[in-house]
């Protein structure tokens, strides 16, 4: 798996986690230390997908939305 992909696949895990938590009417205290801590993860999944060492080899004029 590459590097970038991991904090989006942690984050996506930790955002079902949540809305299942909310929706199976679990403990409050969870689900508010949950949202409590979302920014963090979110952050930190930004910070590594933007920093993440791709190289485009394209250009936007020869692949418009990637439509080939």
């Amino acid at each position: 798996m590459k590097n970038y992909l991991f904090p989006i696949y942690l984050v996506t895990a930790f955002l079902i986690v949540y809305v299942t938590s909310i929706q199976a009417n679990l403990n409050t205290g969870l689900i508010l230390f949950m949202f409590s801590i979302s920014p963090i993860p979110i952050l930190w999944m930004v910070y590594r997908v933007l920093t993440a060492d791709v190289e485009v080899t394209s250009t936007f004029e020869d692949k418009w939305y990637e439509d080939q």
